[in-house]
């Protein structure tokens, strides 16, 4: 008998354990069924929210992108026209360099044919000046050959004259004496 108690006591407390169990169970599935209907609709609000929050914080970085990207072609126009003006300053700089250059080289070019004018008129006024002292030394030479050929033919001339008896002097007449006084 004494298992039988055995047996009987934990069928009994089975059977009470299974008649609550049952019971609970029916109230925990509809607790749970609740439960994940409130999950459900609590994922479904988070959602909702979630792309609600994700499609203003899209318009919110697509407001600032746009906001940064009119700033950026702002700056970006602005750098561009100093950069045009400081090309047309740079050009109009190199044009007015490039215009007194233009201007320097004609006046070179000028000066340079004067340069070689003036040279040519120097050279032709050297060969002139050398021209006319070539003709004078050649002048001074013959009047000096004309001069000793003077001298030779007055020597020669002289010479003979010395031996002719033509250019002797008679010989003095002889002096009367003077009547004295």
């Amino acid at each position: 008998m004494k298992k039988w108690l055995y047996l009987i006591s934990v069928g009994g407390l089975t059977a009470i354990f299974l008649t609550f169990y049952l019971g609970d169970r029916n109230r925990a599935e509809q607790k749970e069924a609740v439960l994940k209907e409130k999950a459900k609709q609590e994922q479904i609000e988070k959602e909702t929210k979630r792309k609600a929050d994700e499609e203003r914080a899209k318009k919110d970085a697509d407001d600032r992108k746009k906001a940064r990207d009119d700033e950026e072609a702002a700056k970006e126009a602005e750098k561009r026209r100093k950069w045009d003006e400081e090309t047309k300053r740079i050009q109009d700089e190199i044009n007015a360099n490039l215009a007194r250059g233009d201007k320097a080289a004609k006046e070179v070019a000028k000066l340079e044919i004067e340069l070689d004018t003036l040279h040519k008129n120097g050279e032709k006024l050297n060969r002139e000046a050398f021209d006319i002292e070539k003709r004078v030394e050649r002048a001074q030479s013959a009047r000096n050959a004309a001069e000793m050929e003077i001298q030779r033919v007055t020597e020669m001339i002289a010479a003979r004259a010395d031996k002719s008896s033509m250019t002797r002097m008679p010989p003095p007449p002889p002096v009367a004496a003077a009547p004295a006084r």
